[in-house]
């Protein structure tokens, strides 16, 4: 039997090997592997999508060897190809798995590289400003921490952007005079030259929008000698020229503006490589400085705009087609063609409101309310009423957006790090009472052992006398098992036992002292939670006033019925389902619905002389069905409504491909339903 089961170790033991020797081979082929695909992605004259198949295979082996660091190199690499090719959604996604590989290894520069990607997405592709600000700031940090001052530049830059297109002119120049002076300490090479320039338009165009002209013009100056000074810097001197005409046009200085914008035509051959949309932009700037100036050459500014708008068209440029459109509705205005004028106003106001250009809008509202009707001026005055307000109170609170991103930030950053400290500790303490433990067993367990090992030495040693001297030995060795185990058995409950129960009393009253402050501190890290939660609460309901959340629409619904009712001096009854994925329905449709109670209210308030009015919002198969009932004096259906509160409500219901109907008796109330299709 025993042979056998020594027999049966061996064969076990041989397996073990081999099984062993087997796996390092295919670690050792994988490694190699690895290699081979390795320089197949750096190199260069590879077709990228060749490189990207590499690549993803080295990701994979990585990930079989748990070769953490290796992963996180080699998926910069294939993110860099990802950004190349065009892949948005795998850029995205192998961005924030870099982020959280980042934070496993605690690679401060693959966390900066993750955050500012990020931030390049939130910006580019998913075009969120807040979240790309906030991605940019941390890739700032942890830039700060290396004390990479190129990369610090780059975010600094992306920062001072975001904050000019979102009207943080202050924040945005701040940021702008930080970054010039980290660039002053840095070689003057072609890259930091061109980041100079950028900055330095940057501040112009901030100086501009602050109508601090003459500081516009000094830094667009500066901007223009730093292209000079460029090896490759001539398209970046016409973009600086086309700005400087700009604010030579705000200080009514039409003459240089002219001279500039002329010089541009002959440069065509400089812009037009990088970006085709510039010279319809330049001659309608052209054309329309013209207007301003007082010419009289109609045939020349008509053509010049003309051809701007055709170029426009063919480039499906948006945004410099809306431009001349504009342009060209004043230039008629000025000629005072009114037909032409209403013309170019209204496509000016309908493309504006297809590409959210909010300053184009308004122009377009006030020259349509000059000479449309009565009715329709009236409501295209009202429109930019709302519209100039709505943005007012934006640009009031975008300044401190910024700041409560910075301060949110600070505060998350220090409960995780509070968090990471007790978590520590816990992990410590948690080691020293496992070590504590494993050395007491350790102790006692050697200690019995080498007991029993001189018992059987005395054994062994009795056996060498005589038989009859041994029965009498082993009395004594039964004896002394007796003594000893009694002895044994005081050590433990004496000693060993009361030592550890001295242990055990130090670290609960050490638990109860850290416990309590650790709860008051997490008490006191929730209520301020608590208090920002409120806060973006206050500020989300005021900047989603175009519904863009999904989950908070009934929230804002639910806000306008209980404002409107108490306003109009009627009670309300209001209620909805939650089976709607407000989040998936278009804007479009919110819109409306929100429009169409707002309408359905106020005639309420203006016919029906009701006092309480019920609303419900359900769900019916592919359907949203909305009720309004109000017990109010009721109307003659069978009667024909000229009122434009009805037939405001026809056309928003029509609009979305829906239905509404009106039932309503005389002194018995009237009850709307709307029928919108439920598109998911």
């Amino acid at each position: 039997m025993t042979n056998m089961l020594k027999s049966y170790i061996k064969l076990l033991l041989l397996l073990l090997f081999y099984k062993s020797q087997s796996q390092g081979i295919s670690e050792r082929k994988l490694k190699d592997s690895i290699q081979t695909l390795r320089a197949l992605v750096q190199d260069e004259e590879i077709e990228i999508s060749d490189r990207i198949v590499s690549a993803e295979k080295v990701s994979k082996f990585a990930k079989q060897l748990d070769l953490d660091s290796l992963l996180l190199i080699n998926n910069r690499n294939l993110s860099y190809l990802y950004y190349t090719k065009g892949y948005s959604d795998k850029y995205t996604q192998i961005n924030f798995d870099n982020l959280n590989l980042a934070k496993k290894l605690s690679d401060t520069s693959g966390l900066a590289t993750a955050y500012f990607n990020l931030g390049g997405i939130y910006e580019f592709i998913k075009f969120k400003n807040d979240s790309a600000y906030y991605y940019y700031r941390k890739a700032l940090k942890q830039y700060d921490y290396l004390n990479d001052v190129p990369n610090k530049v780059n975010s600094l830059i992306a920062i001072a952007d975001i904050q000019d297109t979102e009207k943080d002119y202050i924040g945005s120049e701040e940021n702008a005079v930080l970054a010039i002076n980290f660039l002053n300490i840095l070689p003057k090479n072609e890259g930091n030259l061109d980041a100079l320039w950028s900055l330095n338009n940057l501040l112009g165009v901030t100086s501009q929008n602050l109508n601090r002209f003459e500081k516009a013009l000094s830094y667009h100056d500066i901007a223009q000698d730093i292209a000079n000074k460029m090896d490759d810097g001539d398209y970046n001197e016409t973009i600086t020229i086309n700005n400087k005409a700009s604010v030579y046009r705000k200080l009514k200085n039409y003459t240089k503006a002219l001279e500039l914008y002329r010089s541009l035509i002959n440069k065509r051959d400089v812009y037009e490589p990088y970006d085709k949309t510039f010279y319809p932009l330049i001659i309608d700037n052209l054309a329309y400085t013209k207007v301003l100036s007082g010419s009289k050459d109609f045939e020349s500014i008509s053509k010049m705009l003309y051809e701007a708008y055709d170029i426009s068209k063919s480039l499906n440029d948006d945004i410099t087609k809306l431009a001349v459109t504009i342009d060209l509705s004043k230039y008629y205005k000025s000629r005072e063609l009114k037909d032409s004028t209403l013309k170019y106003a209204e496509k000016a106001y309908k493309l504006s409101k297809q590409i959210s250009s909010n300053d184009i809008l308004l122009e377009s509202m006030i020259i349509l309310s000059e000479f449309k009707p009565e009715a329709e001026a009236k409501r295209y005055l009202y429109e930019h009423i709302r519209l100039t307000d709505s943005l007012l109170k934006v640009e009031r609170n975008v300044g401190n957006k910024f700041a409560r991103i910075e301060l949110e930030t600070d505060q998350i950053e220090a409960e995780n790090e509070q968090i990471s400290k007790e978590n520590f500790y816990l992990l410590l303490l948690s080691g020293i009472l496992l070590l504590t433990g494993i050395l007491v067993y350790t102790i006692i367990s050697q200690r019995s052992k080498n007991k029993e090992l001189k018992l059987v030495q005395e054994q062994q040693k009795a056996n060498e006398e005589i038989y009859n001297l041994m029965l009498g030995q082993q009395d004594k060795v039964e004896e002394a098992r007796a003594q000893e185990k009694i002895r044994v058995s005081k050590d433990l409950h004496d000693g060993i036992l009361g030592r550890l129960f001295g242990v055990r009393l130090s670290l609960d009253s050490l638990n109860f002292s850290d416990g309590k402050e650790a709860m008051m501190n997490r008490s006191n890290y929730i209520d301020q939670l608590k208090t920002i939660e409120d806060d973006i609460r206050k500020i989300s309901h005021e900047m989603n006033a175009d519904f863009v959340s999904g989950s908070g629409f009934m929230d804002i619904v639910s806000e306008l019925v209980e404002n409107q009712t108490k306003a109009y001096g009627f009670t309300n009854d209001f209620n909805y389902t939650d089976d709607f994925s407000w989040e998936f329905i278009p804007n479009k449709t919110k819109i409306n619905i929100y429009r169409i109670l707002q309408e359905s209210m106020q005639n309420i308030y203006k016919h029906a002389e009701a006092k309480h009015v019920k609303i419900d919002i359900l769900r019916e198969k592919d359907q949203i069905i909305i009720y309004i009932v109000d017990d109010g004096k009721g109307f003659d259906t069978t009667k024909s409504k000229k009122g434009i509160g009805l037939k405001n409500m026809n056309s928003r219901v029509k609009d979305v491909k829906g239905e509404i109907l009106f039932f309503s008796e005389l002194e018995k109330g009237t009850k709307v339903q709307v029928k919108i299709p439920y598109i998911t």
